[in-house]
C-alpha cells in the first residue's frame, strides 16, 4: 500500500491539511480496496493550527517511510522552517520519495533547496514573494499545479484538490481519479493554464432522481450516435424539458455530459489498450477521428497521442 505522509507545521492552514487527507483516504480501487495509507506527522506532538491545536500521531521519522509527502501551507510564508524538517525532507528526496506542496507549502518546499532550478507554483498572491525569497525557483503563478515528476506544487485553495486528483490519476488511472473527483463533488471543468488530464466526473444526482437511470443508460450507450432527440425519447420527455431538468440536476446539458462520458471512456482505452486513435474514436461514439481529436484536446488539454505517451500503463 502506498503511504502518504502529510507534514503539519505550526500555523498550518487547516484547508491545505484537510485536502489531501480527504482526497487520499476516500480513494478506492475498482475492487473496493483503499490504495493509500495516510498519516499526519510533525516536528512536535502538538501543532498550532490557528483556531485549534492539532495532536499529531507521528514524528518526523514517518517521512522516511513515505512514498509521497505532502506539504500544506502555513499562514506566514516567511516563517523559518526548522532545520530538522529541512534535513528530513532532503533525505526523503534523496531516497526518491515523491514530494508535493499545496498553496503556501511551496515556501516550505523551496526552503529545502529542492525546487531550485525547477518550475513551481503557489497561491497567486504569493508568487512574487516566492520568487523574491527563492530566486533559483522558476515561479509560474498562472497554473493550477506543476508536475516535475518527483516534485509537484499546486496553487492555492481548491487547486490542492486538483493536484491530489492528478496524483491519483498518475498512480491509478482516469477511472479511479474520476471516481475520486465525484466523491469530492468537483466541478465539471477547471479553468487554468495547465492541462488537467482529468475529465472531472459529474455532480451527484439525488438518489431516486428520474435522471439516475438515464445517466447510466447514456454511459452504457455512449458509443452510439445519440442525438438529443434520442435521449429525450428514451426518457419520455420533450427535448426542452430534458434540457431544463438535466441542467437543474447536473449543471450541464445532455450532449455536454455525453461528450465528457465519451472522453472518459477514451482516456481509459488510451491507457489500457494499444488500439489506434482512429479505432478508439469510433468505439466511443465520435463520427470522425478529427472530431475526436478536437474534442479530446479541448476537454483534456492535450492530444490523444500525447495523453497515451504520458499515461499508458505497461501490460500486467
Amino acid at each position: 500500500m502506498h503511504t502518504v505522509v502529510i507534514l503539519a507545521l505550526d500555523q498550518v492552514i487547516p484547508f491545505d491539511l484537510a485536502t489531501p487527507i480527504e482526497a487520499f483516504t476516500r480513494t478506492r480501487l475498482p475492487d473496493g480496496r483503499a490504495p493509500y495509507r495516510v498519516r499526519v506527522c510533525g516536528p512536535t506532538p502538538s501543532v498550532d493550527a490557528g483556531l485549534f491545536a492539532l495532536q499529531v500521531p507521528y514524528g518526523l521519522e514517518a517521512l522516511a517511510d513515505a512514498d509521497t509527502i505532502v506539504l500544506p501551507g502555513v499562514t506566514d510564508p516567511r516563517a523559518p522552517v526548522p532545520d530538522e524538517v529541512i534535513d528530513a525532507l532532503r533525505r526523503a528526496a534523496a531516497d526518491g520519495t515523491r514530494i508535493a506542496s499545496i498553496c503556501a507549502g511551496a515556501f516550505v518546499f523551496a526552503a529545502t533547496g529542492l525546487l531550485d532550478g525547477h518550475r513551481a507554483t503557489t497561491h497567486w498572491q504569493g508568487g512574487a514573494l516566492l520568487a523574491e525569497l527563492h530566486p533559483e525557483v522558476e515561479v509560474d503563478p498562472d497554473v493550477l499545479y506543476v508536475d516535475n515528476g518527483q516534485f509537484l506544487t499546486s496553487a492555492g485553495a481548491a487547486a490542492g484538490l486538483d493536484l491530489c486528483l492528478h496524483i491519483i490519476r498518475r498512480d491509478h488511472g482516469s477511472a479511479v481519479a474520476a471516481d475520486a473527483a465525484r466523491q469530492a463533488v468537483m466541478p465539471l471543468e477547471r479553468e487554468g493554464g495547465q492541462a488537467q488530464f482529468i475529465v472531472h466526473d459529474h455532480p451527484p444526482v439525488p438518489q431516486g432522481s428520474q435522471l439516475e437511470p438515464l445517466l447510466r443508460w447514456m454511459e452504457e450507450n455512449a458509443g452510439r450516435d445519440l442525438t438529443l432527440a434520442d435521449i429525450a425519447t428514451h426518457v419520455g420527455m420533450s427535448t426542452r424539458t430534458l434540457n431544463r431538468r438535466f441542467r437543474q440536476h447536473t449543471g450541464t446539458t445532455p450532449l455536454q455530459w455525453l461528450h465528457r462520458a465519451r472522453i472518459r471512456q477514451a482516456q481509459y482505452l488510451l491507457e489500457s489498450t494499444s488500439h489506434p486513435v482512429e479505432r478508439i474514436a469510433g468505439q466511443v461514439g465520435f463520427g470522425s477521428p478529427t472530431a475526436f481529436r478536437d474534442r479530446f484536446k479541448r476537454v483534456v488539454g492535450t492530444s490523444p497521442h500525447s495523453y497515451r505517451a504520458a499515461f499508458q500503463r505497461a501490460p500486467g
